[in-house]
């Protein structure tokens, strides 16, 4: 894989694991379903904690999976008395094969409303720990997460230790909860997009930066003996970064660009969009470089998109 060619895992602290992205999400992409991952670490039970949150989206569903690093089985389903829950109804418990995480699931179709808004909750390390939501009146454009007028939180030790979305009254207000002292981190980011030529996402690439809008493009002409030559452009912000000719001869390299004079290592890995077959993918990083004056205002973020190549 191009993490492992390129070390970029070590953007994580020493002996710490990135999570894999849930079933749910790897599912979405075998069926050409947009999904997006976020790694987040957050002070939980005591301990900084991997919180894993994916969205995915299709024709129809919206779906959210929330699952906590270290967390037990045996969630229970706080807006409905109580119970267990399971995959039948649209939230579910699964713990891992060595049952250090737990994962909460939502399924929001047209036509269950309420479950846009709920509650779960895990336990770790012997104490509760509540997720609770509310996407009723979600916004979305284009990719699997929402864009506006949501809250997801992360509830520990009477604490909101993670909170996604713009409607943050709201949240404490639900939870009955004080905001954590310290923000929690997003540590990483896997996208998977689907186009023909053109491949879009957004993102942050430090703490309190602005949110990036990243391009990928291609683009193909015929040359003679019927081979055909690609280019590769790269776009931040409609600026071009990255320009890659002749991307059959090029698909694997990496360049460093400057961003508001933040430098972004990019890397990229093409070879199956010029030599697959079918629905292919190409696996782009894009890993920021924390300024010598400034790097307590840098997260240790690294964005992997893979963008899937119809036909």
């Amino acid at each position: 894989m191009m993490q492992d060619l390129f070390s970029v895992p070590s953007c994580f602290s020493a002996g710490e694991k990135l999570p894999d992205v849930p079933a749910s999400a790897a599912a979405t992409t075998r069926s050409g379903q947009s999904a997006a991952t976020l790694v987040y670490r957050a002070g939980i039970a005591g301990h900084d904690r991997l919180v894993t949150v994916t969205w995915c989206r299709n024709l129809l569903t919206h779906g959210l999976t929330v699952s906590i690093e270290g967390s037990a089985g045996g969630g229970k389903d706080k807006s409905g008395g109580g119970r267990e829950w399971g995959d039948a109804d649209g939230g579910a418990a699964s713990s891992s094969n060595k049952g250090c995480s737990t994962a909460c699931k939502v399924e929001m179709q047209p036509w269950h409303f309420w479950r846009k808004y709920g509650a779960k909750q895990f336990h770790v390390d012997g104490r509760a720990v509540d997720v609770v939501w509310d996407l009723r009146s979600a916004r979305y454009s284009d990719e699997p997460e929402p864009l506006s007028d949501y809250y997801v939180a992360v509830v520990s030790d009477e604490e909101v230790v993670l909170l996604l979305g713009n409607l943050k009254k709201e949240a404490f207000r639900r939870t009955g909860s004080r905001p954590s002292l310290r923000d929690a981190a997003l540590v990483c980011k896997k996208e998977h997009v689907f186009s023909k030529k053109r491949f879009l996402t957004k993102a942050r690439f430090h703490d309190r930066g602005k949110l990036h809008d990243i391009s990928i493009e291609c683009s193909s002409s015929n040359l003679g003996g019927g081979g055909v030559d690609v280019d590769m452009v790269i776009k931040i912000d409609g600026y071009v970064n990255v320009l890659v000719r002749h991307l059959q001869w090029k698909f694997r390299g990496n360049e460093c660009i400057s961003i508001n004079q933040l430098k972004v290592q990019v890397y990229w890995d093409a070879h199956d969009w010029i030599f697959g077959t079918g629905v292919r993918n190409a696996l782009f990083i894009f890993k920021p470089e924390p300024l010598p004056s400034a790097t307590n205002e840098y997260s240790d973020f690294c964005l992997f998109l893979y963008a899937w190549k119809l036909e």
